[in-house]
């Protein structure tokens, strides 16, 4: 994960720069500066591994009562170094800038300003922007950031610090998450909540476009013509304690565990009273609204795009409404064919995933109505949407995606029931039925999680292999797509998901003595192909784990051996089947020593393109 802080105030900045940035920190692939001001610069530029050690000693070096700005860096331009580190300086040292996501012209910015003698120190892209306040500066702070904001291109939050102004911070965005946490006598700066909840409740959230002039008493915002802009007050409503890991080793498995509770609290609030249909007041959609659209669209990115995948055999099994799923990051440039009879779903777990924003937009221009699943309040993502639904997943801290996942897939077959309520394409009795099956949904992911030590021994006894395989078919080929994902992203094994029908087609030829396949076998209208499927994989000697619900004496037959899960609708078992998945690649990780919480190349919220 990465971010910006930054404090003003006459309290200590040193403990928000540093609490701050341990929260919003990515170990080892990431870099990190510190800048405060007071009277006179100090700077400490060291790798946000080293955050913690330094800690003590930094703060020793920082003054009192002072303000300041820290960045932890997701690398694009140039190598995780203290050279490349923010935060940046102009030529002066008058000038600091910190900066997420990416200035697009940032190359035809800079041979400008070498051509007017700017010395550049690193190979950022924010560099570019301390340079350019330095050339355009005119004794007027404010107007001279206005003015770089007119002629930088791209997705951005950005501090601005100068020494000629002490006393006063100045942030701004554009397709970058950024949020102002109000204090007394202290204002503070940052990309995410987290980084702020132990030192105030009470936020402002900036749209697109907004920047704001913070001093330790006023925060003046305004939009890019200078026009004052009145904001609403955010009051954070979960507390710190659910940022910390709660006596599990890691925040992963915290969050595995949570899926019961996260699953209830979506659920919960979205079911009648009598139990026998689904409310969802932030819609209010009727025939008229369904029956307008003649395609659906599922637009996300990796773990939210296999939610997707399930959430389209729903809504196609239940509303029979066409849907089609897509990669964000490749939606944009197909040409899609979208009109106003198209409905757009985005899925986020941030709601800050520049991808899948930038689809939402292309879709909104060619006239698509759109919807958000997403699972922060507040978001990028949410305030763009025509519409949105919140999985009420709270916060999650691991890289690895798992009860937003859960919870993504709760909200589409909620979202599903509730069209087909509407439209009448399934019969009152049977959509009755799914929502008891739902309800029963907490308690049986509580059960799975009571006994994890068989997924241990086999964790353990398979994860050294280099190469493990996932198959299923139907909604069993979807999870089998996520259950490969998290293992690959936090054990670094290569894992691959096949629909088992493919095999035969080339998959095979890699399947050798001793290599682990997965295999989920719940869905009864495609059990027999399955089985079929598996004898190909023991036929070559493969080392078969089966997924099954309970009561399913047939696959323990073909397979090594067998994970099972409560017994439920099969439209409903893939909220079940991921958490055994989810734990094998814990375990698996735990074996070969990774870091669960923070995989390598990985980050939490993905906002450059």
């Amino acid at each position: 994960m990465c971010g910006i802080v930054g404090y003003v105030g006459d309290k200590q900045a040193a403990s928000f720069l540093l609490d701050g940035l341990a929260k919003l920190e990515y170990r080892g692939y990431d870099s990190a500066g510190i800048a405060v001001f007071n009277g006179e610069s100090i700077r400490v530029e060291k790798s946000v591994g080293r955050l913690a050690s330094l800690k003590d000693k930094i703060k020793d070096d920082m003054p009192q009562g002072v303000m300041g700005i820290g960045h932890t860096r997701w690398a694009t331009h140039g190598r995780p170094s203290d050279r490349n580190s923010h935060p940046h300086t102009d030529c002066s040292g008058d000038f600091v800038v910190v900066h997420n996501g990416i200035i697009e012209n940032y190359l035809t910015l800079k041979e400008d300003l070498i051509e007017k003698g700017h010395v550049f120190k690193s190979e950022t892209d924010t560099e570019v922007v301390a340079h350019l306040i330095e050339e355009v500066y005119n004794g007027d702070f404010v107007a001279s950031v206005r003015e770089v904001l007119r002629r930088v291109e791209g997705s951005y939050s950005l501090v601005f610090m100068c020494s000629k102004h002490p006393g006063m911070l100045i942030c701004a965005k554009q397709d970058n998450p950024l949020v102002i946490g109000l204090g007394e006598g202290e204002n503070f700066i940052a990309s995410d909540i987290p980084a702020i909840i132990q030192y105030t409740r009470r936020t402002y959230i900036l749209n697109d476009g907004e920047m704001a002039v913070l001093t330790k008493d006023s925060i003046k915002i305004s939009n890019r013509q200078g026009e004052p802009v009145t904001k609403k007050v955010f009051e954070v409503n979960w507390n710190a304690e659910a940022a910390e890991k709660g006596g599990y080793e890691h925040f992963m498995l915290k969050e595995i565990h949570e899926q019961p509770k996260a699953v209830r609290d979506t659920t919960s609030p979205r079911i009648a009273k009598d139990g026998k249909s689904i409310v969802m007041d932030e819609l209010k959609w009727d025939a008229d609204y369904l029956n307008s659209f003649n395609k659906i669209y599922i637009v996300a990115c990796g773990t939210a795009y296999h939610a997707g995948l399930v959430g389209k055999y729903y809504i196609e099994k239940l509303v029979r409404t066409p849907v089609e799923v897509d990669v964000a990051s490749e939606f944009r440039y197909r040409d899609p064919i979208i009109d106003e009879n198209t409905l757009f779903i985005v899925v986020s777990q941030s709601g800050e995933t520049s991808d899948t924003l930038a689809a939402m937009k292309e879709a909104k221009r060619l006239g698509a109505k759109t919807l958000a699943l997403t699972n922060v309040v507040g978001s990028s993502i949410a305030r763009e949407a025509d519409q949105v639904i919140y999985t009420w997943a709270g916060p999650e801290i691991a890289v690895a995606s798992t009860k937003a996942y859960t919870t993504q897939i709760v909200l589409f077959f909620m979202l599903a029931l509730y069209m087909a309520q509407i439209k009448k394409s399934q019969p009152a009795e049977r959509l009755a039925e799914l929502i008891s099956q739902l309800q029963k949904i907490p308690a049986q992911i509580s059960e799975t999680l009571e006994d994890v030590n068989p997924i241990k021994t086999f964790a353990k006894q398979y994860g050294f292999n280099e190469d493990v395989f996932y198959i299923g078919r139907s909604l069993d080929y979807a999870v089998a797509l996520e259950g490969s994902l998290k293992l690959k992203e936090i054990s670094y094994i290569h894992a691959e998901a096949y629909a088992a029908g493919e095999l035969k087609h080339g998959t095979l030829a890699l399947i050798v003595e001793g290599v682990p396949v997965i295999a989920l076998a719940t869905q009864k209208s495609v059990y027999e192909k399955t089985l079929s499927n598996i004898k190909e994989v023991k036929a070559r000697d493969a080392v078969v784990i089966g997924i099954a619900a309970e009561g399913d004496e047939e696959l323990e037959k073909y397979v090594d051996h067998v994970i099972k899960v409560p017994e439920t609708d099969e439209l409903l078992i893939p909220i079940l089947t991921v958490v055994p998945l989810q734990l094998l690649a814990y375990f698996a990780a735990i074996t070969r020593g990774c870091d669960v919480d923070k995989p390598r190349n990985l980050a939490k919220s993905v906002t450059v393109e």
